[in-house]
């Protein structure tokens, strides 16, 4: 079976029930798509929580390494990397009990996004978080 995102409406209901998201790949680069995405959830009241080795902090916010290295699970994963990185990802959210996965623009692994479904994890595939939450009028909880 193919992956397939769910309805808009889904999208809108889980944007407007998360607040903590952790960004993976988020650079301190104010440049990046990663940056200013992360800058504008913020913006939207989200609890920002960059994910990424051998930076301190991103947009006021303490960096850590890993998902693992969290000090809490976030309410949702945000991923900035490239595809091939998605199933180690994936695996870490299974491990962590994380429960909702979203692969930004041009982020493509249907293996992997198949694969969380099936550890019951909401996926959204393929778009941006940040338009999505202005576009349906969300904001954090």
């Amino acid at each position: 079976m193919p992956f397939a995102n769910p309805s808009s409406e889904h999208i809108r209901q889980l944007l407007n029930s998360v607040h903590s998201i952790a960004v993976v790949g988020l650079s301190p680069n104010p440049a990046r798509p990663s940056f200013r995405i992360a800058q504008a959830l913020q913006g939207l009241g989200y609890r920002i929580m960059p994910v990424r080795p051998m930076v301190d902090e991103v947009l006021g916010e303490k960096a850590f390494p890993d998902l693992e290295s969290l000090p809490e699970p976030p309410d949702i994963v945000d991923v900035f990397r490239a595809a091939e990185h998605v199933p180690a990802i994936v695996e870490s959210c299974i491990k962590l009990g994380i429960k909702n996965l979203w692969l930004q623009d041009g982020i493509i692994n249907e293996e992997a996004a198949l694969r969380a479904q099936l550890a019951g994890i909401n996926v959204i595939m393929n778009r941006c978080m940040g338009r999505d939450a202005v576009q349906l009028g969300a904001r954090a909880r």
